[in-house]
């Protein structure tokens, strides 16, 4: 065959390959150069979603009905084993280490709870809630676990800390509404 036939091929496959290739041919927004993606670091990720996490289910406060005459008035949930965990890793973090170089294990983590204070705010009114009662609960926790230290660099050594403990106290704070009380349903 000719040469002219041969880059008259080359040149129509090419052409062929480029016009089939995914998104190629859609027409869409031009993003221009940030149409092209930007890897996310682990580290971010996580990050965020421990955020998330948090906010989501320990840095609201609810809002609970009206305490009745003659109920209950202590508060009933005691932290979670996760939410105290959590509370340990930001006062003595161990993430982050380096691989090979430095880390940090915690084993045989043991939990105990202790409630040390649990009373209730005389009525008061609350911006956007209106009027309502605190009701406080504090917390107590101490928590039992081995330290494992492990250093590779410059001279590798492992230390290991059996009795290792360490207090974590955790306020419970929710409002009961007082008064009138208007849920927002109708009433049918």
């Amino acid at each position: 065959m000719a040469r002219g036939t041969w880059g008259g091929m080359i040149l129509l496959a090419g052409i062929t390959l480029l016009s089939s290739a995914g998104c190629a041919g859609v027409a869409g927004p031009n993003l221009g150069p940030f149409g092209v993606p930007i890897p996310v670091s682990p580290y971010f990720q996580d990050k965020k979603e421990d955020e998330f996490w948090m906010k989501e289910r320990y840095e609201r406060v609810p809002i609970l009905g009206p305490l009745t005459a003659g109920g209950p008035v202590e508060a009933l949930d005691e932290p979670s084993d996760d939410q105290v965990m959590r509370a340990l890793e930001r006062a003595r973090p161990v993430e982050g280490g380096l691989p090979i170089m430095h880390t940090v294990q915690r084993n045989n983590v043991r939990i105990h709870k202790e409630k040390i204070a649990d009373y209730v705010d005389p009525p008061r009114f609350y911006p956007l809630i209106g009027p309502a009662q605190q009701h406080h609960a504090h917390y107590k926790c101490t928590v039992y676990f081995t330290e494992v230290t492990r250093v590779g660099w410059p001279l590798p050594y492992t230390t290991k800390d059996e009795d290792t403990r360490e207090v974590i106290y955790i306020d419970h704070n929710h409002f009961h509404m007082v008064g009138n009380v208007d849920t927002g349903s109708p009433d049918f």
